[in-house]
């Protein structure tokens, strides 16, 4: 192919991509295999963290799952693991992630609607009730609150008979990315890294197993960023945690192997294959050349993926089907570890069961069926596919420098940065809809008048009556003088520097609420307000 045929489409702001019409070896200058790509498991870990990968092991299939009571969501679970789930992946609602107990005032008309209702060891228990937690890993989708479910996970496991040592699982606890995404914060930047800290040193020593940060581009995606800023805010939020450990006089290999990564899979194929394979690159050489780690381990990029959401359409709901079938292709593809697939109805409501088992069905397809885990990163060294992985990289990198030039990842969330870059490319994806530029199936081409016709889950009001009931009954039962000598330890560690962790297990082991518990801390740490970042 000549010149004259190697045509560039435009670039957009939104969509990085590479838009030539092939790629050859002349996009690809100075190609090094081991350099740049490396065998499988070795450095700098391009092609996968594990040099056998989905030949010696399939990702966890875990379906993001929550609603209504504890009780519930119990069902949902052993409904899931009963067809062939293998990890557990918990959806708070929003009083448990703003760390408010579901009689709070401001959770009136929440609870239990867009994830399940904890607010106790109590509901814990029934969470997990008949589900052995030395034989299933467990993630929590929590931030804010993260320390105190925790807490609750870690007790629940200790009056199974397992100790917290056995136990296996991950906390999101990713704040940096609720100033700059998803908002649902309590505290300000500064002690909330505090307690993040506190729970690496902690986990380090007693639950050893456990992943403490999921550091998520997830939500920073939903928000409207591109894949770019997915990969570089995610990834400088991961270099703000390291920083904070070692600040904190940690070495470095004593917690960064136990921290993971949690992306989204949105709708471009390729360039999220490409986003998987810059992340573990980028993450490698800095570990080893910034970082100084030593350990092998710290090296590893591992990372859960769920398809993204805001890709699904409320017209054409059945179209979602598909449209999960293919991120999650490119998650696997990416070498993800992990992978939720989202259900096709949960732009109108959280999943039926039959619309989740679908979704479950769908990774099942991918890893049964497919045939594209019979080899590790099949598109590796393609011309297309290495191209836009170190352009990728680039990119990223840009962006580390402009979050550098504003002191770090939080003076650059204090004025703004992220938010701005964020709005900024949701609304040009928008527009770009808006004038055709761009195609989705039911939306603006292809359209049609008929509305969907699917059975959608409803929680019911008598949710949140049954779960009020059974706080005043287990404050009622409970040691209450125990109860306020656990918050007294725990505001007096909150004004020191002892570790949290040990205070809040103990009162969360007595039954002290969530709310009790963060609305103790919230009276040393403070609440963050968020300055205005558009005028």
């Amino acid at each position: 192919m000549n010149d004259k045929t190697v045509i560039a489409k435009p670039e957009t702001k939104s969509t990085p991509t590479p838009q030539k019409v092939v790629y050859t070896s002349a996009d690809i200058p100075g190609f090094d295999y081991q350099r740049d790509l490396g065998a499988p498991g070795k450095f700098p870990y391009t092609r996968g963290v594990y040099p056998d990968m989905y030949r010696g092991q399939l990702w966890t299939m875990r379906q993001f799952s929550g609603f209504g009571t504890a009780k519930d969501t119990n069902k949902r679970y052993k409904f899931l693991l009963a067809h062939g789930q293998t990890g557990l992946s918990v959806a708070f609602d929003f009083p448990t992630l703003y760390g408010r107990d579901s009689d709070d005032t401001m959770a009136k008309g929440e609870v239990g609607r867009c994830g399940v209702a904890i607010a106790s060891l109590e509901n814990m228990e029934t969470l997990f009730s008949g589900i052995p937690l030395d034989k299933v890993s467990t993630s929590m989708t929590i931030n804010g609150p993260s320390a105190v479910l925790l807490a609750f996970y870690i007790a629940v496991g200790e009056k199974q008979g397992v100790p917290s040592t056995q136990l296996r699982g991950t906390i999101q606890n990713d704040i940096l990315k609720e100033y700059i995404a998803q908002k649902s914060w309590i505290f300000p930047p500064k002690p909330s890294m505090r307690i993040i800290t506190d729970i690496l040193a902690f986990c380090a020593d007693h639950v050893p197993k456990w992943n403490t940060i999921s550091i998520s581009g997830y939500h920073i995606r939903e928000a409207g960023s591109t894949a770019v800023q997915e990969l570089a805010f995610t990834l400088a939020d991961g270099f703000a945690y390291v920083e904070a450990g070692i600040a904190a006089g940690m070495d470095v290999d004593k917690f960064a192997p136990r921290l993971s990564f949690f992306f989204n899979s949105h709708l471009d194929f390729f360039e999220e294959i490409a986003k998987y394979r810059a992340a573990r690159r980028i993450w490698s050489k800095r570990m080893r050349d910034k970082y100084k780690a030593k350990d092998q381990r710290s090296y590893l990029m591992r990372f859960h993926t769920q398809t993204a959401g805001c890709t699904l359409t409320a017209q054409q709901p059945e179209n979602n089907i598909v449209r999960t079938a293919y991120q999650g292709l490119s998650a696997v593809l990416g070498g993800t570890q992990s992978l939720h697939t989202n259900s096709m109805d949960e732009t109108l409501a959280l999943p039926t069961e039959h619309a989740v088992r679908i979704a479950l069905r769908t990774q099942q397809i991918i890893a049964y069926e497919s045939g594209v885990t019979n080899t590790i990163d099949p598109l590796g060294g393609s011309y297309y596919v290495e191209a836009l992985t170190n352009k990728m990289e680039a990119a990223a990198e840009e962006y580390f420098k402009k979050i550098d030039s504003f002191g770090g990842v939080i003076p650059a969330i204090e004025q703004g940065f992220f938010q701005r870059e964020i709005a900024s490319s949701a609304y040009q994806y928008q527009k770009e809809i808006e004038a055709k530029k761009r195609i989705i199936i039911g939306i603006n081409e292809f359209v049609e008048d008929t509305p969907p016709d699917i059975e959608l889950l409803k929680i019911s009001t008598k949710v949140e009556h049954d779960q009020n009931q059974g706080l005043k009954k287990l404050r009622r039962r409970r040691d209450n003088a125990k109860v306020k000598k656990c918050l007294e330890a725990i505001k007096a560690a909150a004004r020191g520097t002892d570790n949290l962790m040990p205070k809040i297990l103990e009162a969360a082991k007595c039954y002290t609420t969530l709310g009790e518990i963060i609305n103790t801390l919230k009276k040393v740490f403070g609440e963050y307000k968020e300055p205005p970042i558009f005028w």
